[in-house]
């Protein structure tokens, strides 16, 4: 007779408190329950602690149980008994007859050796055990206080595998929750507050505008304060939540959460093998970064931001402004950034000059001449030039020369058209395209010989005083080397400017004198910086002017879906740093080329999934504008350990906390605070029924180009590391095949046809892992079709690297779904995401009522085909 037992453990102490756990073993009269007694931590187990088993008979067909026996043991039985090991009889309710045995081991992380082999049975080749369950994780080295404070309410699993030696090996699960997933878009929402609001003051900072860029002007500030306001709205919503440290599918669509990404944890394996050192293999699922709550009817970002591009051109035309293309307004944002870091920068260390004593002066004089450097490199863009010349001509009461020496006239039919900027000629736009925005030839101003002279005269003072000082100092230092002739090597200013001061100087007054200088010097520059910024900063309000209500709906999507994939790539590198602390090769490589981020996505290429990948390629390429720096905590609390953001939207930083201990023992560069860059790459494969239908009937082009671009990506990360640093410091694998061969493996597939690839996804999670990486899978809701490709990784990996006994590949991969079923992960069926594993999926919901159909001819044949098409895709 084919059955299932069921058995349930029940703990039990002087209070009679019950725990429960709940089992089954299928179509076996001998069973191995893949599941163990958790024994929660707020209530200890003790010597008399009792545990009771209790085993049913359930019948396939009905779905309906009958008791079968029961048994109970105390703690202190198993830990007195040889080899910790208890046969116990299951007797019925009434304690009269004996129905059968059942065999309670214990079993210990760590404690695997040859000798333990030695009761397997025959039987036990075809089983996989869980041998320990708990909802709070294990404590040891893992879960100290640094891990504690970024990862909590763990799940942890422990299995025992055979190997194909006949030894045992044990295989730990440890899923746990990051308050990360909170935390990081709480705070990225207020750096946007407070990014807009500086962005509302800098626009009036302008000063007095023409009466057409001043109303320009006072509509973009009501659009940054309308962002302002719903942000706020946002964070206090989110300030209210309490619970869980994650957002679960199901309010995947609510507004005040979209900020935050869904069902991010960690996943983390620990394989403990005989004679071995022990293995780590990690990697964060979370759902794909994309704007759920705004919906994917238009499409996702990628498109979006391309349809409104080509709007803003003719935006512009009906603006009066000079059309910017993305990588302009990208590099006045950076120029932008640039002012504000350096010019004080440059100010303080011109006040640490004067301070400095004699014999110290070269040294900061040639940190001041680096960072003015810095200064001039970043200015000297002709954008700046060309934006100062808009900005003086949308002043009120500009007059151009053409309107005050003979009338305007139509331009001719074969002439080209000027673009003008309210007064600026077409000869000072940016690109090429901008030509393609006509408006009135009429108003092309005439001032270029009086603002270039202007610019000029600036630069030429900031290269005058620079010079003065760093004659002062070279005098000074003839003066201690006893008038010795020293030749003065070629300063940044003689490259701005050939003027050289050359004058007697007073030795005795010598820091009154030099602090003038560096007076002047300070002037200048603050000079230059408010110009440059202004100039900026005019560009920036072209670009708002002309964009639309979609432009502010584009930019709260995108930092909607930023803020998801940031948050992921925060708790990946958080817990990859964590793991590779006392790894130096890891550590070098860490600041030598940065890390490689490796997305996975099991999105198809149909329907709104379509959207959910622009949106995400678009979130994963915007982190490439993201940096991490490691500092030392204040102390060793929750608070002083969380990772802090700053920046602006065109780069920000996050700041990982750690421990003193541990900050001490990192490399030089680490302690110093250099900046660490992530490197990441996204790769897609759809493996779904809709996936079927979309490389049937319809375009996978954006799926084939994201591969191919990553790729690109991927394989340029590997010419750097290995260029920079030796095999040495990657960690080593039991398989030998190397990387250059499996990235030629992988540019393969990534241009071969082939329906649903995934050779592609293991090929980029293995390159990912032997070069140090940090692995992410994703799916719609990181629900169903990523648990099925992190167990499968998961097994493959104990195949491959551990030498999983073959036939217990399938059984251990059951046993981890299984599992997973058991905790509801992979229960929810809310949309078709696990192809044949769907035993209980109900219908489908495109075969409509035939009824409602029947009225029309046409709308029954429609009705057959569809039918058909998914009919063939379900089951193929």
């Amino acid at each position: 007779m084919s059955s299932r037992y069921r058995a349930a453990t029940k703990r039990r102490k002087t209070d009679a408190r019950n725990i429960y756990s709940l089992q089954t073993g299928k179509r076996t009269r001998d069973p191995v329950f893949p599941s163990g007694v958790s024994f929660p931590l707020d209530c200890p187990v003790y010597n008399d602690t009792f545990i009771k088993v209790s085993v049913y008979g359930v019948s396939d067909e009905q779905q309906s149980s009958n008791f079968l026996g029961t048994s109970r043991f105390s703690v202190a039985d198993l830990l007195h008994s040889k080899d910790q090991q208890l046969s116990l009889s299951l007797r019925t309710a009434d304690d009269s007859v004996t129905v059968g045995t059942v065999l309670v081991s214990r079993m210990k992380m760590g404690e695997i050796e040859d000798g333990e082999v030695d009761h397997i049975t025959a039987d036990m080749h075809q089983k996989c055990t869980l041998v320990y369950e708990s909802s709070h994780g294990i404590n040891d080295k893992e879960n100290g206080p640094i891990m504690n404070t970024v990862f909590q309410n763990a799940v942890c699993k422990v299995y025992r595998f055979q190997t194909v030696d006949s030894k045992w090996m044990l295989v730990r699960e440890q899923m746990a929750e990051c308050t990360l997933s909170f935390s990081i878009p709480k705070q990225l929402i207020g750096l946007c507050i407070q990014e807009d609001t500086c962005r509302i003051q800098e626009l009036k900072d302008l000063g007095e505008l023409s009466p057409h860029w001043h109303n320009l002007r006072k509509d973009v500030i009501s659009r940054y304060e309308q962002i302002i306001k719903e942000y706020q709205d946002t964070l206090v919503e989110l300030e209210k939540l309490t619970g869980p440290s994650f957002k679960p599918s199901c309010s995947k669509g609510q507004k005040y959460l979209e900020f935050i990404p869904i069902n991010l944890h960690t996943q983390r394996m620990r394989v403990t093998c005989p004679r071995k050192t022990d293995s780590c293999y990690d990697v964060v699922t979370v759902g794909a970064p994309a704007a759920h709550s705004q919906g994917f009817k238009n499409g996702g970002l990628q498109k979006l931001l391309s349809k409104y591009e080509s709007e803003k051109k003719s935006y512009s035309t009906a603006y009066q402004c000079i059309y910017y293309p993305p990588e302009q307004t990208t590099k006045a944002r950076e120029i932008l950034s640039v002012v504000s870091q350096l010019q004080p920068h440059i100010t303080a260390l011109a006040d640490q000059l004067l301070q400095s004593p004699r014999d110290a002066l070269r040294d900061t004089l040639k940190s001041l001449e680096d960072k003015t450097e810095q200064f001039v490199h970043a200015l000297k863009d002709e954008l700046v030039k060309s934006a100062l010349l808009a900005l003086h001509a949308a002043r009120p009461g500009y007059v151009s020369k053409s309107q005050t020496s003979a009338p305007s006239s139509p331009p001719e039919p074969n002439e080209e058209p000027n673009v003008v900027c309210n007064n600026v000629n077409s000869s000072q736009t940016p690109l090429k395209e901008s030509k393609a925005s006509p408006v009135r030839s009429d108003s092309i101003p005439h001032h270029k010989e009086y603002d270039e002279e202007e610019w000029d005269r600036v630069w030429a003072s900031v290269a005058k005083s620079l010079n003065s000082v760093i004659a002062m100092v070279e005098k000074l230092q003839e003066q201690d080397n006893n008038n010795q002739e020293s030749t003065p090597c070629q300063t940044l200013a003689d490259v701005i400017t050939s003027h050289s001061p050359d004058r007697p100087m007073d030795v005795v007054d010598w820091r009154d004198q030099l602090g003038v200088l560096v007076q002047s010097l300070k002037e200048c520059v603050l000079d230059v910086a408010e110009r440059a910024r202004h100039s900026v900063i005019f560009v920036l309000l072209q670009e708002a002017a002309c964009s639309t209500a979609q432009g502010l709906q584009l930019q709260q999507r995108r930092d909607t879906v930023f803020s998801q994939a940031l948050t992921a790539l925060a708790c990946g590198f958080v817990m990859r740093l964590y793991a590779g602390l006392e790894d130096k090769g890891f550590l070098r490589q860490l600041h030598a080329v940065g890390l490689v981020a490796q997305f996975e996505s099991l999105l198809s290429t149909y329907s709104e999934e379509i959207g959910m990948l622009e949106d995400m390629e678009v979130g994963i390429s915007d982190l490439t504008r993201v940096t991490f720096r490691i500092t030392e905590a204040l102390s060793e609390d929750s608070a002083s350990l969380t990772p802090i953001i700053s920046g602006r939207r065109d780069r920000y930083t996050v700041e990982v906390p750690l421990p003193h201990d541990a900050f001490q023992t990192l490399p030089d560069e680490l302690r110093q605070g250099k900046l660490l860059h992530v490197i990441p790459v996204l790769f897609n494969v759809g493996i779904n029924e809709q996936q079927t239908i979309a490389e049937r009937f319809g375009d996978i082009s954006l799926q084939e180009r994201i591969n191919q671009k990553n790729f690109e990506i991927l394989e340029g990360y590997y010419k750097s590391l290995s260029n920079t640093l030796p095999s040495e410091c990657l960690p080593s694998f039991q398989t030998q095949t190397d990387i250059k061969e499996l990235l030629e493996t992988l540019g393969q597939n990534v241009v071969t046809k082939k329906r649903k690839n995934v050779e592609i996804l293991w090929l980029a999670g293995t390159i990912c892992r032997r070069m140090n990486g940090i692995r992410f899978t994703s799916c719609k809701s990181a629900k169903d079709r990523t648990s099925m490709s992190v167990t499968l990784e998961q097994c493959c990996l104990l195949r491959d690297e551990h030498q999983l006994n073959k036939d217990y590949f399938v059984r251990a991969l059951d046993c981890m779904r299984s599992g997973r079923l058991a905790q509801g992960e992979l229960a929810q069926w809310d949309d078709p995401e696990a192809g044949s594993i769907a035993i209980n999926k109900p219908a489908s919901r495109h075969f409509y009522p035939i009824a409602l159909l029947l009225v029309s001819s046409h709308l029954l044949v429609v009705w057959l085909i569809l039918s058909l098409v998914f009919l063939l895709a379900k089951y193929q």
